[in-house]
């Protein structure tokens, strides 16, 4: 079977807002895709972890730097034919004050990894969903705040303008999901069906073009 590598944070994870638990597999976004797509003859390989960034390192959690690892799970799980890549959310924290464009260079050197470990890999490269109105509240996420709200609104135009420099798919999160009212930062179980929906739509596109 073809396989398709969905390397993403804690909404590929499958993170439950409202228990702080995980999604069962069949799910999380990436689950229900699986169903889908293997009558197509793919097998999704999932690789979603909480607090995961482009290329920033986490001082309090190990292994949360996507340039670290993103080289050792292609070169693991070879062959991969697609990469499904999901990340922006964590970069937007305060304790890395990152614009939308520095994040955007860190998905870029995501990117050339992909492009280095095999060239023939196709790449769904999608802008994550926006953070919600003061997330930073009490009670909510206190690592996030006003302006990370705006950078994670401004990472769709910049993603869609990377797309189109390395040639690959492009999808915005964001036009489809919005966060749980729970904890204005997941998705919500329907919106992970959602959002395995729209992915697989654009699975299909491709395979049909």
């Amino acid at each position: 079977m073809k396989q398709i590598l969905c390397f993403g944070d804690s909404n590929t994870y499958g993170y439950i807002p409202e228990t702080k638990g995980r999604y069962e597999f069949e799910e999380r976004w990436s689950g229900i895709l699986s169903k889908k797509l293997e009558k197509e003859g793919y097998r999704i390989i999932e690789e979603g972890l909480v607090g995961r960034t482009t290329v920033f390192e986490d001082e309090l959690r190990i292994g949360r730097r996507g340039a670290d690892l993103l080289p050792v799970l292609l070169e693991s799980h070879n062959p991969v034919e697609h990469v499904i890549l999901m990340l922006g959310t964590n970069d937007c924290k305060t304790v890395y004050g990152a614009s939308a464009e520095v994040i955007g260079k860190g998905i870029e050197k995501l990117l050339c990894q992909i492009e280095s470990a095999d060239r023939k890999i196709k790449v769904l490269l999608i802008s994550p969903i926006w953070l919600g109105d003061k997330v930073w509240e009490d009670g909510y996420d206190p690592e996030f705040n006003e302006q990370s709200v705006e950078t994670s609104k401004r990472l769709k135009s910049v993603y869609e303008k990377i797309a189109k420099k390395h040639q690959c798919d492009f999808l915005a999160a964001s036009d489809y999901v919005s966060p749980s009212e729970a904890d204005r930062e997941h998705l919500s179980k329907e919106s992970h069906k959602v959002l395995a929906d729209v992915i697989y739509r654009k699975f299909v596109d491709a395979l049909a073009g």
